[in-house]
């Protein structure tokens, strides 16, 4: 069993974390500063220690020379960004962000313990870094990304990731990092997108004392933490215009200049980007550099969409079922067919996020071991509409009843156009029941789009 000091002020933190591990069968200690961990406990005992950044008496940091070999995961608030990217200059295994996310926080321990079980057991030299962090799929979509995984970790081939919102971009980016020669390094992830305009090229390259209002000494950025190892810029289509320069010169010439300085520093650096934008589109119209596009643009992964995937919903969702049993301490339970069913038949519009999300609120609500269709949330009818709305969008031939004459493509039609539209052109030969089957809602739901979007039942000719 791993056994894990938390060094940590706030008592609420403190012992929520405690929990947090215990639960996941971690033997914990724990002390409100370096001064009481030092003097109850012998550092070298534990397998990793987890201490904030800021601590009465001394930082966080200090635990490093004190700890030797035992890594040392610190917490930092957002605020203190840029100090945590100087802990991990330091020597600091990874950093966390308060609040932190209860699953962010464990995929990080473990992580963290994984790196250390080959120095602790002297068997082999090797490196098994074959990892594929968390992506599970046996669709062919997922097959042939796994793959490709595979074959540009062993570059340093700049890689672009491509996908909607919530279909994992990030444990793309992880997995690369972990196959490639670089695992041992540090994985820097940046959020684009959460960090405000006016800080993001201070946090990326760093800058110099003086720079700038508040700049009371020199910061090194998130580039230079990453040095020797991956950065990974999430949401990348959300970076300004200047901050993109700064990163086409890093792409080009391996190297940066700290806002405020004249010499440049160089870097070994591997650049995995992600966005749910369309970036060549952006170009055309001046909102993203082309020529940044085209170096981003060596590699392109595409995330395929949950509901592309077949029965991965189901892979997933046993696997994310039996994570949140674990994580609330619950006895094992189960789906029913027809939940099974009610998943694979829904859109998705959130992904693998929304899945793990209606997964967990569903066994929340669960009374028992079972966990039925209601429970998850899902509004399965607005769902079977849009995906008529997808089909009639591609012409199939399962809903083109409509006459010859007025059938042209209207890409601009609405979902109750369509409706309407659909109703009215076939209800004076369909029955209720049939317009409904092919609309693949019920009776009771067309029933009541009808009185909706005010459309007049019109009497079948005999």
């Amino acid at each position: 069993m791993s056994r894990i000091l938390i060094v940590e002020d706030e008592t609420i933190i403190r012992t929520a974390l405690k929990r947090l591990l215990e639960r996941h069968d971690y033997q914990v200690e724990d002390a409100a500063s370096i001064a009481e961990a030092t003097e109850r406990f012998q550092l070298k005992d534990f397998s990793m220690i987890i201490s904030d950044l800021r601590l009465p008496g001394a930082p966080g940091t200090d635990l490093i020379p004190l700890a030797g070999s035992v890594p040392v995961l610190i917490m930092t608030s957002y605020a203190s960004l840029r100090s945590a990217v100087d802990a991990m200059k330091m020597g600091a295994v990874d950093y966390i962000a308060k609040p932190f996310d209860h699953d962010e926080m464990l995929r990080t321990v473990e992580q963290v313990l994984s790196r250390q079980q080959p120095d602790r057991k002297t068997a082999p030299e090797t490196k098994p870094r074959n990892a594929k962090t968390e992506l599970i799929g046996s669709c062919r979509p997922m097959q042939e990304l796994l793959h490709r995984i595979e074959k540009v970790a062993r570059t340093d081939a700049t890689v672009l990731i491509l996908g909607e919102s919530g279909t994992g971009k990030e444990l793309v980016a992880r997995a690369i990092h972990e196959q490639s020669a670089r695992a041992q390094a540090p994985l820097i992830s940046v959020n684009c997108a959460a960090i405000p305009e006016t800080l993001i090229e201070s946090e990326l390259f760093g800058h110099e004392k003086g720079a700038f209002t508040g700049a009371n000494s020199n910061r090194s950025g998130l580039i230079e933490a990453a040095d020797g190892g991956t950065l990974f810029l999430d949401e990348i289509g959300e970076l300004p215009l200047e901050a993109q320069a700064r990163l086409l010169r890093f792409l080009q010439e391996s190297e940066i200049r700290r806002v405020g300085a004249v010499q440049s520093t160089k870097v070994n650096v591997r650049l995995v980007a992600a966005t749910h934008r369309n970036l060549k589109e952006m170009a055309r119209h001046g909102d993203f550099r082309e020529d940044l596009y085209y170096r981003l643009y060596v590699m392109e992964l595409r995330m395929p969409p949950l509901r592309e995937r077949g029965d991965d919903i189901v892979e997933l969702g046993r696997k994310f079922l039996q994570r949140a049993c674990d994580k609330m301490g619950l006895p094992a339970a189960r789906f029913s067919e027809d939940t099974l069913d009610a998943m694979r038949q829904y859109h998705w519009p959130g992904n693998v996020r929304e899945l793990e999300n209606a997964i967990e609120r569903a066994l929340i609500l669960a009374e028992g071991h079972l966990i039925t269709t209601d429970l998850l949330g899902l509004d399965l009818e607005a769902s079977r509409l849009q995906n008529i709305e997808r089909s009639y969008a591609h012409r199939s031939e399962e809903v083109s009843y409509a006459a010859p004459a007025r059938r042209e493509s209207q890409p601009g039609l609405s979902l109750d156009d369509y409706f309407q539209r659909f109703v009215l052109e076939n209800q004076s030969r369909m029955s209720e029941t049939e317009l409904a089957k092919k609309l693949g809602v019920s009776r009771k739901c067309l029933w009541e789009r009808r009185q909706k979007l005010g459309i007049p039942r019109k009497s079948r000719s005999k």
